[in-house]
C-alpha cells in the first residue's frame, strides 16, 4: 500500500468485477452443492449404524477416517484430471482432453487397487491401531473390507465427475449425487441393514454397491461426450 515497494496497490487498483464474481458462483454453486448432498447423505448413514450399537458406530467412524485419508492422493488426481478438461477444452481440443481423464482414471484405479488389497488384508492390524475393543476392531475391519471393495470403480468415477465440473458442468455431477445418495444409498442402506437383517455390514454394502454405481452412471454420461 505504501510508495516504497515494487509493486505498489492503490485503491483505484481494486475493483469488483461483478460480472466475473457472479460467474464464479454460478460455477462453484454446483460444486458445493455436490458436497452438501454427499455429506447430508453420510449424516443419514451414521445414525443408521449407531442403532447397531457403539461398538459399530466407532468401528465405523474409525473406518471412514482411514478412508478418507487414502483417498487424499486420488482427490489430487481427479483435480489434475478436471484442470487438464478445462485447459484441453478451452484449447479446442477435445480429444486430448478426453484422453488426459480416461488416463488419470486408469492411474487412479491402479493406486486405490493397490490401497484396497492393503485393507483387505490388513483391515484388523489397522483399526487396532485406534482401539483394542475387540467388537470396535470387527466392525472396523469389516467396513475397511466391504468399501475398499469398490475402490477399483471409485478411482475411475471420482475422476470422471471431477472431469464434468472442470469442463463447467456442474450441474450433470450434483443430479448424480443426489439421486446416487439421497435415492439410491439411504433406501438400500436402510433396506440391507434393516429389511433384510444384515445389521452394520448392510450398510457398509451400501457404501460399495453406490460408489460402483456413481462411476458406472458418470462413465456411460462422460462416454456420450456432451
Amino acid at each position: 500500500m505504501s510508495d516504497k515497494g515494487i509493486i505498489k496497490i492503490h485503491k483505484e487498483n481494486i475493483k469488483l468485477d461483478w460480472q466475473i464474481v457472479v460467474r464464479l458462483i454460478k460455477v462453484s454453486s454446483g460444486n458445493i452443492g455436490q458436497f452438501l448432498i454427499s455429506t447430508a447423505s453420510w449424516i443419514f448413514l451414521a445414525r443408521l449404524i449407531v442403532t447397531f450399537g457403539s461398538a459399530a458406530f466407532a468401528g465405523y467412524q474409525y473406518a471412514i477416517r482411514v478412508i478418507i485419508f487414502s483417498i487424499l492422493p486420488s482427490w489430487g488426481m481427479a483435480n489434475a484430471a478436471a484442470t487438464l478438461m478445462g485447459q484441453n477444452l478451452g484449447a479446442q481440443k477435445p480429444e486430448r482432453a478426453e484422453q488426459s481423464v480416461w488416463k488419470a482414471g486408469f492411474l487412479n484405479m491402479v493406486f486405490l487397487g493397490f490401497i484396497s488389497v492393503i485393507f483387505f488384508f490388513a483391515s484388523e492390524p489397522i483399526i487396532l491401531f485406534f482401539s483394542t475393543d475387540t467388537e470396535v476392531v470387527h466392525y472396523g475391519a469389516l467396513c475397511l473390507k466391504i468399501v475398499s471393495l469398490g475402490y477399483l470403480f471409485y478411482g475411475y468415477g471420482m475422476v470422471i465427475v471431477q472431469a464434468l465440473n472442470g469442463a463447467g458442468d456442474t450441474r450433470t455431477p450434483t443430479i448424480i449425487n443426489l439421486v446416487m445418495y439421497w435415492f439410491f444409498q439411504i433406501p438400500l442402506a436402510y433396506m440391507l441393514s434393516i429389511l433384510l437383517d444384515y445389521g452394520a455390514s448392510g450398510a457398509f454394502w451400501a457404501v460399495a454397491i453406490t460408489e460402483s454405481s456413481i462411476a458406472v452412471v458418470a462413465i456411460v454420461i462422460f462416454r456420450k461426450g456432451k
